[in-house]
């Protein structure tokens, strides 16, 4: 047997798909991301809001017409990452605190309350990936 093969860490499980920034892709973002969970035995919530939210923003803030986001899910030991790349770097988000009777501005403050970590990574330009991190130490049961 390899020695380098046996001190590798636990299984490294990994999907990526390119998808339309339209509200069809973010909704099939959320579709996708949760089939796999589901393939993977892991749990579907709260991964699959954090998935619908940062495919969401990418379809509505980080769009470029003619241009794709592309979502990221894998887990690496106990942590789930989600990655959600698109092509307006000039739009870092933030979450904010919306005013009481604002229809929208909430979905990076439920990602930060449903995620362990979460950040934004510039990229080449125009890149940027927005990603979370669900699990991990101290993360809930099930990760």
């Amino acid at each position: 047997m390899n020695p380098k093969a046996a001190a590798l860490p636990a299984t490294v499980r990994h999907i990526s798909v390119q998808l339309s920034s339209t509200p069809r892709g973010a909704r099939l973002a959320r579709l996708l991301a949760t089939e796999q969970l589901r393939s993977w035995g892991l749990p579907l919530d709260p991964a699959r809001q954090v998935v619908a939210e940062l495919a969401n923003n990418a379809a509505a803030h980080g769009r470029v017409p003619g241009r794709d986001f592309h979502l990221v899910l894998y887990v690496v030991g106990d942590t789930l990452r989600i990655e959600v790349t698109d092509t307006r770097c000039e739009r870092l988000p933030h979450p904010g605190t919306p005013t009481a009777h604002a229809e929208s501005g909430r979905g990076l403050l439920l990602v930060e309350a449903l995620a362990d970590r979460w950040g934004v990574t510039e990229g080449r330009f125009p890149r940027k990936t927005v990603w979370a991190e669900l699990g991990g130490p101290a993360a809930a049961p099930g990760f």
